[in-house]
């Protein structure tokens, strides 16, 4: 199918609008998006007089969004929950089911799956995709990590595949170790990131200072879990935000999961934030995995929610944004690898207002995992023309009715029906 050389009439969310676009009873007029060589060359009011080609796709009031970014995964386990047996509640017995499923991992079977989940993502619209990969030991490259690396050769140009080493603190807490770790990371090319997993229950603030003092000295960003538990003594993103001043950290640190954050005292738990909005720190929610993980007890309706503070992690400016997390393995038995089924949780569960004018852009920042702040407001304007358009769905209800869509890459359907936009 040729590309449209011209989307007419898109609703856009308003987070993507430049200052000063029209509004008509309070609601931002529709777009005009001119497209060529496989990339946006403008977005106009579709209001401002201009006759639209017979050849243009008038949208008619279709969402339109960029390409998502999913920035937190776990390609490697995604797809094991068929061949487990019981799985006991809680995040630690989802990690004792993980440790024993192990003895079915091969290249091609981690292969296998991780591949389906990167053809479920690259369908349903998105274009980067970050995943954490297990590392137990110290002296061994996991089996997934060189998996990882060939699937983000094979996926280049559809999903940009991110991966990050998913290690146990304590394996930090010797600095020359530390370094050892970093620097297999670092080898593996510009698409890897170092990683930790950060919890009470390995506690450590030598290791996690150790840890990005050598992403530091190898000049790795760092993806970390971090306070993945509804207890209010855990410090792991406070120190965090701590060390990174301390040591004047020059990459990026995504935070993922900080649910104590909710089981904190509010004023512990606002200037923990506050500090965080002072340090290079992205925060990444998970509400599926966290709903049914966190006050997890057989037998027992769950009391807490297990999200973190999202809003008043907005109200301070610090980058968020929602993801996938685990698809269909003991942490998680649903998912589809399209983040908008986060974001649909999400808004329920944190009683998010405006999902689509303002939340959507928790999806699609991929700017936000980047070392440099954004200092201008975001542009569809000269980026690649990787835009998805919900057919069935309105800006009061989305995500609702968000599974029906079409997908551009370069401007050109790759999935979806795109037939009732085609001039008739």
């Amino acid at each position: 199918m040729k590309a449209p050389a011209l989307l007419d009439n898109a609703r856009l969310p308003r987070w993507l609008l430049p200052a000063g676009w029209p509004e008509r009873d309070g609601v931002p007029v529709l777009a005009r998006l001119a497209l060529e060589a496989g990339r946006v060359q403008s977005v106009r009011p579709a209001s401002d007089g201009e006759e639209p080609d017979p050849a243009d796709w008038d949208l008619a009031g279709t969402l339109v969004l960029p390409g998502f970014v999913d920035a937190h995964t776990h390609l490697d386990k995604a797809f094991t929950l068929p061949r487990m047996k019981e799985v006991q509640p809680g995040l630690l017995g989802a990690i004792d089911a993980m440790l024993a499923d192990r003895v079915h991992w091969s290249a091609s079977d981690v292969h296998e799956r991780a591949a389906r989940g990167l053809q479920w993502a690259w369908e349903c619209g998105t274009t980067h995709l970050r995943t954490h990969v297990d590392w137990w030991e110290p002296d061994t490259v996991p089996l997934a990590w060189p998996v990882m690396a060939e699937l983000a050769q094979e996926w280049a140009g559809r999903v940009r595949l991110e991966q990050v080493s998913l290690i146990k603190l304590p394996l930090f807490e010797d600095a020359a170790q530390a370094r050892r770790l970093a620097r297999q990371v670092k080898a593996t090319g510009p698409h890897a990131l170092l990683g930790g997993f950060v919890h009470s229950t390995n506690w450590s603030g030598n290791a996690l200072r150790n840890l990005l003092v050598a992403a530091q000295a190898c000049d790795l960003d760092v993806d970390l879990h971090v306070d993945e538990e509804l207890n209010s003594a855990a410090v792991g993103l406070q120190t965090t935000a701590r060390i990174l001043r301390e040591i004047g950290f020059e990459g990026r640190v995504v935070c993922g999961h900080v649910c104590a954050l909710a089981a904190q005292p509010e004023a512990q738990a606002l200037a923990t934030l506050d500090a965080v909005a002072r340090a290079p720190i992205t925060i990444v929610s998970l509400p599926a995995t966290n709903l049914l993980l966190q006050d997890a007890v057989t037998g027992r309706t769950p009391r807490m929610r297990g999200i973190t503070l999202v809003k008043e992690a907005r109200e301070r400016g610090i980058a968020l944004l929602f993801a996938s997390d685990n698809v269909q393995d003991p942490f998680c038995r649903l998912g589809s690898f399209d983040p908008v089924e986060a974001l649909g949780t999400a808004a329920l569960v944190a009683q998010l207002d405006a999902p689509f004018d303002d939340w959507s852009q928790a999806l699609c920042r991929g700017d936000w995992l980047q070392r440099a702040s954004a200092t201008t407001a975001p542009t569809l304007v000269g980026a690649r023309a990787d835009l998805v358009l919900f057919t069935q769905a309105d800006r009061h209800g989305w995500p609702s009715r968000s599974a029906t869509r079409v997908v551009l890459r370069d401007g050109r359907v790759t999935h979806g029906d795109a037939a009732p936009f085609l001039p008739r």
